[in-house]
């Protein structure tokens, strides 16, 4: 094993996150950062996932690294821009810039992938969801990429032949330890990845998945992600669905639709298919599996459907 290829990325995730979280700190509190430094928790910097991108653009493979590298630069423009609209319109610039560098994603990455690109730009929407509590994105990245570590050493899937010039356990194991080596602060809630760390995570996580079995281990280890995720955000989900969608009695189809579709680009996609309606839901199975979530429209004008009038309505937001 070439443990140069592993430990000098976690050392360097290690401490430049520490180093940058001090500096930009210091700048933040001066207000030179904008919409870097944000006042939750007294003082956070966003976008410290600027170090785990950084390191991953530069040790994944050759060609495989400039995805990262292109949904990583339309993420960081939309942590400097915030959540600005475009003119009149409900539409944000931080949307379309992930829109935009999500196409990008799948159209350089086809041809590399096939159609495991399109399923690996779409991870972005369930990674950036679970990135809305401290902690939350980098232990399902440590988790889902100890799981393919483990499903490629057990297979035997993944030799040298899949990369040229790499043991492509090793590419999973490199981002293990790169979100390991940035998680300490994370979960502590002293710092946010920003847009530009949970996409490029997402977007290397995905890769990983690729190398364990093509299109068909890419989707698997995709829904595994996403039920995940809505397992970890259940809780404050919950509470979301009660206070903002009156939402009451979710099933777990309703938690896994919000991490699968939830969030302003979903929103910006149902405005298009649905415009102002807002369809009910009344099919037993089709509640279970979580179409009442799939199917609420915040543009309709009914915003305030009422699914379940006896829950709470003081729960806690999203966040």
């Amino acid at each position: 094993m070439n443990y140069e290829y592993i430990l000098i990325p976690f050392a360097v995730s290690f401490f430049f996150t520490i180093i940058l979280n001090i500096v930009f700190r210091l700048l933040g509190k001066k207000g030179y950062l904008g919409n870097l430094y944000t006042n939750v928790r007294g003082g956070t910097p966003r976008a410290l996932g600027i170090v785990p991108f950084i390191i991953l653009s530069f040790y994944f493979p050759t060609g495989f690294n400039d995805m990262i590298l292109i949904i990583g630069l339309f993420a960081f423009f939309d942590d400097l821009i915030g959540r600005r609209t475009i003119g009149k319109s409900s539409i944000e610039w931080g949307q379309l810039s992930r829109g935009i560098g999500m196409l990008a994603v799948m159209i350089f990455g086809f041809p590399i992938l096939g159609y495991s690109a399109i399923l690996i730009a779409l991870l972005v929407q369930p990674i950036n969801i679970s990135d809305m509590q401290p902690g939350s994105t980098s232990i399902v990245v440590i988790i889902m990429s100890s799981l393919v570590v483990l499903i490629m050493i057990l297979l035997n899937v993944g030799s040298i032949d899949t990369i040229p010039g790499y043991d492509a356990f090793l590419v999973p194991l490199l981002l293990l330890v790169v979100c390991i080596g940035y998680s300490p602060l994370d979960f502590a809630g002293k710092i946010m990845l920003g847009e530009i760390g949970n996409h490029s995570l997402a977007v290397a996580l995905g890769i990983c998945f690729y190398f364990t079995g093509g299109f068909w281990g890419t989707f698997a280890l995709f829904i595994v992600t996403t039920i995940l995720i809505a397992r970890v955000r259940k809780n404050n989900l919950r509470k979301f669905f009660a206070r903002k969608l009156n939402l009451g009695n979710p099933t777990f189809g309703d938690y896994f639709m919000d991490v699968l579709t939830g969030g302003g680009l979903g929103d910006f996609f149902r405005k298009l298919i649905f415009g102002k309606k807002q369809y009910s839901v009344k099919n037993r199975f089709l509640i279970v599996l979580g179409f009442r979530r799939l199917m609420y429209n915040p543009f309709a004008y009914r915003t305030q459907h009422i699914y379940n009038k006896y829950q709470a309505i003081n729960d806690l937001e999203r966040f």
